[in-house]
């Protein structure tokens, strides 16, 4: 989930809500039976709503017309593939589901001041010494969007970024290019945009759209996939994004696609799903050949809402790595639960913590390696930010009841 922003008249064209009509419209989807409400439910509503009322408006798709990279600090060249339709001024890409992709190529300045985990927007003109600017943008058809995708890192890697709910176009677009500039990968990374309606109050038809999604995802993984260069697929997903992978996952598994499924190296950082839900994803696609990663934090109240809109069930992305039973499941399905609570959240609900991951993802795989943590090892695991650690809380409270 993300927040709204202010950003001067670049802000959408949309007109937005009072924040009175938010609350209401808020309340309405979070309580559609008031009465039954506990206190602890409905802290959790007032919560919410005061944190998204807080704020006014987002970017629109100006932020998307190039601009001068005069005074940017380097440039980054992104990949996109969207199955949106189009703005009515034809600038960017809205929330309504087209029947066919469209494939572009984006050139992003990124600014002397930039700071890790940010995303500078231009709060005026845009200002490459500043902000984060589009400096070139090209339609292309789906063989040169495959021909570009297909072009890997020297380690052979090609990486492909999806979204979550209450994701702009131009969102997802800036959020990867501030993971790509904290990275610093060697090879051209790719978006998938999904019709999000970019909108709070727009979690079901979000749902909806990502089952929509789930071909056009599968379309595009199977065609980077089939590059002749490529010897490692880096699958991120954030939020409901990682709801999306994890079905097209499903899919590829079902259709028998163990070329494909061999090559993937994924992650779902704060995975919006019913946890019951993936555990049946994860029967179904069975144990990847690179464990399947997933970034977990118990402070999470995005997550926390989206459990309360879904019955109070658990979701994936807020999973105990400190119940041995997560450790069990973790084992038994082939996977690798990494709590990173300890990772600094630039969003109030805790939700974006991820983006903060790009800087120290290196880092990260090399603390494994050098921690006995394997990258093909499965369970739970800790990741403490502070002390630059990755390890497993159950042989830290072994050593501790040992007196080691």
């Amino acid at each position: 989930m993300r927040l709204f922003y202010r950003r001067g008249k670049y802000a959408t064209k949309a007109v937005m809500r009072s924040q009175s009509n938010q609350r209401v419209s808020m309340i309405r989807l979070l309580a559609p039976n008031p009465v039954r409400l506990n206190l602890r439910r409905v802290a959790i509503v007032l919560t919410a709503v005061s944190q998204l009322a807080a704020c006014a408006s987002r970017p629109a798709d100006a932020v998307l017309l190039p601009s001068s990279a005069a005074g940017g600090e380097r440039q980054i060249k992104l990949l996109t593939a969207t199955d949106r339709t189009k703005d009515a001024d034809g600038q960017g890409f809205a929330s309504g589901r087209a029947q066919s992709m469209a494939f572009e190529t984006y050139s992003i300045s990124i600014p002397p001041t930039h700071q890790p985990s940010k995303i500078e927007w231009a709060k005026g003109k845009p200002n490459a010494k500043r902000d984060f600017v589009v400096t070139k943008r090209t339609t292309i058809d789906r063989q040169a969007f495959l021909a570009q995708a297909g072009i890997p890192a020297a380690d052979g890697s090609v990486g492909l970024f999806v979204h979550g709910y209450n994701y702009s176009y131009q969102e997802g677009l800036f959020r990867l290019a501030q993971i790509a500039a904290d990275a610093n990968t060697g090879s051209t990374p790719v978006l998938f945009s999904w019709p999000s309606e970019a909108a709070v109050t727009g979690y079901v038809a979000d749902r909806d759209a990502a089952l929509f999604a789930r071909d056009d995802l599968v379309a595009v993984i199977t065609g980077m996939s089939r590059q002749p260069k490529v010897k490692k697929f880096i699958l991120f997903g954030h939020s409901m994004g990682g709801f999306l992978i994890m079905e097209a996952l499903r899919q590829l598994k079902l259709e028998g696609r163990g070329d494909v499924l061999d090559k993937l190296v994924v992650i779902l950082a704060a995975p919006d799903i019913d946890a019951d839900v993936f555990r049946k994803q994860l029967t179904v696609i069975g144990p990847l050949k690179t464990p399947l990663t997933l970034f977990v934090s118990k402070d999470d109240k995005a997550l926390r809402i989206s459990s309360f809109l879904g019955g109070e069930r658990q979701r994936a992305g807020r999973l105990d790595v400190d119940d041995p039973v997560v450790e069990d499941a973790a084992a038994r399905y082939g996977i690798k639960v990494i709590d990173i609570t300890s990772v600094k959240a630039d969003d109030s609900l805790g939700h974006d913590r991820y983006a903060n991951l790009a800087a120290i993802g290196p880092q990260l795989v090399s603390l494994e390696n050098r921690d006995g943590v394997s990258s093909r090892q499965t369970g739970a695991f800790v990741f403490d930010a502070a002390a630059s650690v990755v390890s497993s809380p159950f042989r830290l409270a072994k050593r501790v009841i040992a007196g080691q």
